[in-house]
């Protein structure tokens, strides 16, 4: 499991689970919550609950248990953790890398006879940097097991749809979250801790809740029915055995249930599921800005009401917002018809707009309103979003994936982007990679080589990975060198470092 943090509370991702309605054919099997197929009499009565059980008996056979084994790479290094410790994976005999196996729990649930599961994302991630995942086991509420396989996954909404090869099996479908109200009952089914098939109950505490993550998906529908690690990717049911929610995420200081969790609304996981079932990739609208919240004291600042709008702290060349002629300093305060606030953010209306629409935007620049149109672009991968929020000073912003080719010379880095290339104060077409950590004991780093530092030659050849680096010093090696030469920049300097690679 991983966990996001929102002010030094922990956040623990527990799952994501959808049905979808899906065209069986003749004489095939009902859902498990056709309407009908529950009673009235079977669910709790409006205001005094008496009992679920007649409906959970009905419904947990669709949901299931999801487990993966994965390889993690280890590290016997006693002074592992420590300013002390080696860069590179510790080496098994014959060059291998030494691994570990691991394991993940999670819940899920079947959507169609035919055995297609819908659960989170990082359900059926690696748990762990370098880690693989080698194989998804379903296990339904009867025992019987599967071996699943990958068919879609979504990492910014943290879905991912499954298949198992089955027939007749027990499936539901998804239902409308847009009925949903604060206080209705609801009921969660999943696999906390790996305790299989699992039932808890409560209430909706709040529809469209926004954590504060960004996105196109910061919202959520808030509940009291406790959620655990291992219930993510299990499904939230409504009293007439809906699926109206995928349980994803609980807000809590100790990892445990304190009666706060979040389920993705139905409404916006079903075009997803949709999408990756069908094998396609989902796209969204990108207008190619650094946003900043404005707060009570920049609102006053600029002139803007409170609580609305949202600031541009950077325009990325070349993207919609530049061509719209969007400014660093302009509050944006409105797309198309929709007001920008915090319970419905800049983030979430842009992301959420079709790549190639034209949409108009409510712009306040030196206290006065304006309107731009932009033509809203697609949004990069995540990871490449992730690697241009470089900081060099700030550890925690390192690329997710650092690249380890060049570790033999004691040090990480990442392709040099435009982003992280204007972010060191470099020209936006600069070449090269960026070190993203250092090792102090080696001979890069006490010859003073530090965070930023962008290689860009090495024995005066470009370098554009750190493959190319472990290549020039395979290379050096066969000649017989105990030394490359690199081309370090630092802002507007550059010198000439030679780095031993004898040892």
């Amino acid at each position: 499991m991983r966990y996001a943090y929102a002010l030094a509370t922990a956040v623990l991702l527990s799952g994501t689970a959808v049905t979808l309605a899906v065209q069986q054919p003749a004489g095939a099997q009902t859902a498990q919550n056709e309407p009908g197929a529950i009673q009235p009499a079977a669910a709790p009565r409006p205001g005094a609950p008496m009992s679920f059980a007649d409906m959970v008996a009905k419904l947990q056979p669709a949901v299931v248990n999801i487990s993966t084994t994965q390889r993690v790479p280890v590290s016997s290094n006693p002074f592992a953790g420590t300013p002390f410790e080696m860069f590179g994976p510790q080496q098994a005999p014959g060059g291998r890398q030494a691994t570990r196996p691991a394991e993940s729990l999670g819940s899920g649930f079947i959507i169609s006879s035919d055995g297609y599961i819908v659960t989170n994302n990082h359900v059926i991630s690696a748990g762990a940097q370098g880690a693989v995942v080698e194989s998804i086991k379903v296990t339904l509420p009867d025992n019987r097991e599967f071996t699943a396989k990958l068919i879609g996954r979504d990492a910014q909404s943290d879905l991912a749809v499954l298949k198992i090869e089955g027939t007749s099996l027990p499936f539901v479908k998804l239902g409308d979250s847009r009925s949903a109200r604060v206080g209705d009952w609801v009921v969660a089914i999943g696999n906390p801790f790996g305790l299989g098939g699992s039932v808890t109950a409560g209430i909706i505490s709040a529809v469209h809740r926004v954590t504060g993550q960004g996105g196109a998906y910061d919202r959520f529908i808030q509940t009291d029915a406790s959620i655990n690690r291992g219930n993510s990717g299990g499904p939230m049911f409504d009293l007439s055995g809906n699926v109206i929610g995928i349980n994803s995420q609980i807000l809590s200081p100790t990892g445990g249930n304190v009666g706060i969790g979040f389920a993705i609304p139905t409404e916006e996981a079903r075009p997803i599921i949709e999408t990756l079932m069908k094998g396609d990739s989902v796209t969204r609208g990108y207008l190619g800005i650094a946003m900043q919240d404005v707060t009570d004291d920049i609102a006053d600042a600029l002139g803007v009401p409170k609580g609305r709008g949202t600031l541009v702290a950077r325009v990325e060349p070349g993207q919609a917002a530049e061509k719209a002629g969007l400014r660093q300093g302009d509050v944006i305060v409105k797309v198309g018809d929709r007001d920008v606030t915090r319970d419905q953010t800049l983030s979430y209306l842009i992301a959420n707009v079709k790549p190639g629409t034209r949409v108009p935007l409510s712009v306040v620049r030196d206290g006065k309103t304006m309107s731009v149109t932009a033509t809203i672009g697609t949004r990069p991968p995540e990871e490449q979003l992730a690697a241009g929020n470089f900081d060099p000073s700030d550890e925690n912003s390192a690329p997710a994936n650092p690249d380890t080719a060049a570790a033999s010379i004691g040090v990480q880095v990442t392709p040099l982007t435009p982003q992280i290339a204007r972010t060191l104060g470099l020209d936006a077409t600069a070449k090269g990679v960026v070190i993203v950590q250092v090792d102090p004991q080696s001979d890069a780093g006490q010859k003073g080589l530090t965070r930023g530092d962008v290689i860009v030659s090495v024995n005066r050849a470009p370098v554009a990975s750190g493959a190319e680096i472990a290549t020039a010093i395979k290379a050096a090696k066969a000649a017989g060198r105990n030394q490359i030469l690199l081309f370090v920049q630092r802002r507007a300097l550059g010198r000439f470092v030679a780095i031993d690679i004898g040892s």
